[in-house]
């Protein structure tokens, strides 16, 4: 992941300080609600100490009244900053939802193993955790010292009593934090070890299938689950076993209380309803730990999430709002460059550089493992450059913004992916739906008469909530998605690797079309009839320009029989590249 950009301000905590406004309503709504807790006790001390000694039956209604408008109001404020708290995570979504999303596109551009699910499963826990019951022991907490000290205004021997309880349950909290923090933390990565290989797995189901390659998958997902189980069980252990003598604790040290103010009443120390009352208002002081400790496993959880969203949104920022430049003609020049794949280390394109004007088409040919499919990424601006740069109309095409360019470049790559939705939508980009040219692109694309046999014609759905098509079928979908809308630009990367006789003749006629509308294209391609369909070739090996010119002369060196392989240096865009030895 990249590194985080210097000075820069957590996107995440500039979206909760937005929301600081109503953390400070649920601080004052938590003030009014742990203020009303005192009701209760002291209806129980005035029961006790003055209706059970005056037997008036008119002051225990008026009071019964009281208590009960208390605890409605109580209520109602606990019903308004829970609903404040949901709002809030609402909020949070909204404002990071978009993002992370982004976030999780550009990270798997950069890094395509990640794990692109994991981040919006932690917006989610971060939200569900702003939801639930444990923010609501922060609010209450600071009010536990306060409720102890009012027990030490009752009586000196019950706040020492409740002290030492606070400070039982305190220790206990921290030693369910140590116990339990590195346990849920390591789960938590093999666990998403796990499902992220269960991922790529399913995705090739076929290959695994057919090749009975399915055990040996199971037995390894299994190793990487069952050690997340393990670590999850000793930290589950651990939690229940401290919330065990938590709440065994909570119920002696409440026995004690009332113990202890039976012995100091029978002494005269005390009435009876300030022991009732003592035990009620230690009670409600010690409810925040031990909701704290019941609610930690969540709140461990809730803090792994924070950290990685905001590693994640620190790490792929906002873009910055860029001029808006004109639409691109389709010149393209490419400088110097070297590029190293996502994750590794060596160079798979070592300072190629080459120019076309716009209308102009290229086939760009090499052997297997070139590098090939790595400058049609450089070219359309999906993997940035080591260094060099890929300029389209003199624009880098990186820094180009994406939503500004894209609907001027086409791009085809070796895997088609077909998405969830209509025929249309996918062609169309998933964006607004222009019948005239969808039906036009489809047409580039000798697409249009297969789609009208299908049983919905444009409107049938495919992907993974429909029919399945055929691998010829995905590929002359995905070129009328990249023909879509009349690019400048257009990369097709082996767009003719499944099709038949019929579709590379549509293919052929596609180019042709391109061609009439000063399209520039660059075409990756094993087959060397489609290069008699192009202005000039490039012959890409080890990642270096062995020759680059116009069609005829590139097609005659490669027939050209020679003595000795030799690597040949690129030339000025435009020329063939001379051999190394030539002149010499």
């Amino acid at each position: 992941m990249p590194n985080r950009p210097a000075g820069a301000t957590s996107p995440l905590r500039q979206a909760l300080q937005k929301s600081a406004r109503a953390f400070a309503f649920v601080g004052v709504f938590s003030f009014f609600v742990n203020l009303l807790m005192l009701a209760s006790p002291i209806y129980m001390l005035q029961v006790y100490d003055r209706v059970l000694t005056s037997r008036s039956e008119a002051t225990l209604l008026y009071l019964s009244l009281i208590i009960a408008g208390m605890m409605l109001v109580m209520a109602i404020l606990e019903v308004i900053r829970s609903r404040v708290l949901v709002r809030v995570s609402g909020r949070l979504d909204q404002a990071l939802g978009g993002r992370v999303f982004d976030s999780i596109f550009a990270l798997n551009l950069r890094s395509p193993a990640a794990n692109r699910s994991q981040s919006l499963r932690d917006l989610d826990n971060l939200r569900q955790f702003i939801t639930s019951q444990g923010p609501f022991a922060f609010f209450d907490a600071p009010w536990a010292p306060i409720f102890i000290a009012i027990v030490f205004v009752l009586h000196p021997m019950l706040g020492l009593v409740a002290l030492g309880g606070a400070v039982i349950l305190f220790v206990l909290a921290y030693l369910q934090e140590v116990s339990t923090k590195k346990p849920l933390s390591d789960a938590s990565g093999h666990a998403i070890r796990a499902a992220s290989f269960a991922e790529a797995s399913l995705k090739n189901s076929e290959v695994l299938a057919a090749m009975g390659m399915l055990p040996a998958i199971r037995r390894r997902w299994r190793t990487a689950h069952n050690k997340a189980l393990y670590l999850q069980a000793v930290a589950s252990d651990s939690a229940g076993t401290i919330s065990a003598f938590t709440k065994f604790f909570r119920l002696a040290i409440q026995s004690a209380i009332l113990g202890l103010g039976a012995f100091l009443a029978l002494e005269g120390q005390i009435t009876p309803g300030v022991m009732i009352a003592a035990s009620i208002i230690m009670g409600r002081g010690l409810a925040p730990v031990e909701q704290g400790i019941g609610s930690w496993k969540q709140f461990i959880n809730a803090r792994g999430s924070y950290a990685r969203l905001n590693d994640l949104l620190m790490a792929f920022g906002q873009e910055t709002e860029a001029m808006e430049l004109p639409p691109p003609k389709g010149n393209l020049t490419v400088e110097r460059v070297v590029a190293v794949p996502p994750g590794g280390t060596n160079p798979t394109i070592k300072g190629v550089s080459f120019a076309l004007a716009a209308g102009e088409s290229l086939a760009l040919v090499g052997p297997s493992a070139a590098g090939k499919s790595t400058l049609a990424r450089l070219l359309v601006g999906v993997w940035p450059p080591h260094s060099g740069s890929v300029r389209l109309d003199g624009a880098d095409v990186f820094a180009w913004k994406h939503e500004q360019l894209g609907p001027y470049i086409g791009y085809l790559p070796q895997d088609v992916e077909i998405f969830d939705g209509t025929i249309k939508d996918n062609i169309a980009r998933f964006g607004e739906v222009d019948p005239a040219k969808v039906v036009d692109a489809a047409q580039l694309a000798g697409v249009h008469d297969m789609i009208l046999r299908l049983p919905q014609g444009y409107d049938t759905l495919i992907g993974p909530g429909g029919i399945a098509l055929s691998g010829g079928q995905r590929q002359r979908i995905g070129l009328a998605r990249a023909v879509y809308g009349n690019p400048r630009f257009l990369v097709l990367d082996e767009p003719n690797s499944n099709l038949d006789s019929e579709g590379e003749a549509a293919l052929v006629q596609g180019l042709a079309k391109l061609k009439e509308r000063q399209a520039t294209v660059v075409l990756i391609s094993h087959r060397p009839s489609i290069m008699n369909h192009v202005d000039k070739i490039l012959v890409l090996r080890d990642g270096i320009v062995e020759m680059f010119g116009p069609k005829q002369e590139v097609l005659s060196r490669l027939t050209r029989p020679v003595a000795q392989p030799q690597v040949q240096q690129a030339a000025a865009p435009g020329q063939i590249a001379p051999s190394a030895g030539k002149g010499a």
